[in-house]
């Protein structure tokens, strides 16, 4: 009586398909996640053209671009010093050009809200008397005023897993006010008077010469400004926000002029943090930990920010603010470097990198409505060169992408990036 061999696998068989299949899955994962990644990628180029749509929309509106540094003046009722101290009953002439903008990006609700006096605190308490139009100064640590603290999905970028507090309501898109940051503290207004008294001479002057991007500090611009051509001028640029693991792209270095050098007119320029030894030689993404809290922002005395401040002081964390921290960039050091800041306060000059999550570069605006993808590696020219040594009329000595960061320097580009 014969027996019939039952077919099957030997053990070595299944051994080899088992590894056949290990070894796909191996291949097949970077690949889902490439996938994904490219998909966020996408979606974040489309919120950048919802902002550019709405930006010529406005523009169409009222022949203006939104202000960078709007609102209400300064507190006249318990006077607060200057433009850059919190207030509860203005806004210190402090909010974004986001904020002008609300409405034509599908916001209208949230436009109807701060341009009305609202009786509502965040936490859904009735406030008496109500907040005044156009709400308090947004600072970090002061969460009471809803809006600020209303986080909207156009401004936010999927590959960015940044969320909640410390922040208040972030962003992944910022104005660009040029190849550098010189005077943007005050911009075009009076420090200490705001609207109640002219702008001073010097003021004026400086903001004429350093004045170069498509946004200015607290002067309305429009593209009839932007000479280089809209085509030719960055409008915005995209920033990642900030995760509290010293990324020197999101934590910024304050009064790095302490490292040995001035940003603004030192033989290192905005590479002074990095020529100054604070960068990790071990992990150069990041920050040496020592030296925090040495360049973190202080008041003007040098007294440390209050820990609630303190804490809302990092990357992208109000899109309601003006300041370059949250959403400012300029185009002196390359795409994804370090903030590397002269002076103690969120609106000072430095490198105001543009940044993002994505791998090897990231988006810009132009002023036409187009969304470019800028690789880390962008021609930058002379790294070294302090910004405020710019001459009045002097091309960008920042490369192709100072160039594009600049309205009206005449530069031509002649080349893609």
């Amino acid at each position: 009586m014969f027996r019939l061999k039952r077919p099957g696998f030997t053990l070595v068989e299944l051994l080899v398909v088992i590894a056949i299949i290990g070894v796909m899955v191996g291949l097949l994962l970077p690949a889902v996640q490439a996938a994904r990644e490219a998909a966020r990628r996408m979606s974040c180029g489309n919120n950048f053209k919802q902002i550019g749509l709405g930006l010529h929309n406005y523009h169409a509106a009222f022949n203006i671009l939104p202000t960078q540094g709007t609102g209400s003046g300064i507190d006249r009722v318990t006077p607060t010093g200057n433009l850059g101290l919190h207030s509860n009953l203005t806004n210190q002439k402090s909010l974004s050009f986001l904020v002008g903008l609300t409405p034509f990006i599908e916001q209208q609700a949230l436009w109807e809200q701060i341009s009305s006096p609202l009786a509502l605190n965040a936490n859904r308490t009735v406030r008496m008397p109500p907040w005044s139009p156009m709400g308090p100064k947004p600072t970090g640590g002061y969460f009471n005023y809803g809006p600020w603290v209303t986080e909207v999905s156009t401004l936010r970028c999927p590959s960015d897993p940044g969320r909640g507090l410390p922040a208040m309501g972030r962003t992944n898109y910022a104005a660009c006010i040029g190849d550098n940051a010189q005077g943007t503290w005050v911009g075009m207004s009076s420090w200490d008077h705001g609207d109640y008294q002219p702008v001073p001479d010097w003021v004026a002057g400086e903001q004429l010469r350093f004045g170069r991007g498509a946004f200015q500090h607290r002067r309305a611009l429009g593209f009839r400004d932007q000479l280089d051509g809209t085509s030719n001028t960055i409008a915005c640029g995209e920033i990642a926000t900030d995760l509290g693991d010293n990324d020197i792209r999101t934590r910024a270095a304050f009064n790095g002029k302490n490292s040995g050098g001035s940003i603004n007119d030192g033989p290192n320029g905005a590479r002074q943090c990095r020529a100054g030894n604070l960068i990790n030689p071990a992990r150069p993404q990041f920050w040496l930990p020592a030296i925090f809290p040495a360049y973190d922002p202080t008041f003007d005395d040098g007294s440390p920010y209050p820990g609630n401040i303190a804490a809302g002081m990092r990357r992208g964390f109000s899109w309601a603010s003006m300041a370059q921290l949250h959403t400012g960039v300029t185009t002196t050091l390359p795409p994804n470097t370090e903030i590397c800041l002269h002076n103690w306060n969120e609106w000072t000059e430095g490198n105001w990198s543009v940044s993002s999550r994505h791998q090897g570069g990231a988006h810009v605006l132009m002023g036409d409505g187009a969304v470019k993808f800028v690789t880390d590696s962008i021609e930058a020219g002379n790294s070294l060169r302090g910004p405020s040594t710019i001459l009045a009329g002097e091309a960008s000595p920042f490369g192709l992408w100072g160039a594009l960061g600049t309205r009206g320097g005449r530069e031509v580009v002649n080349t893609d990036f």
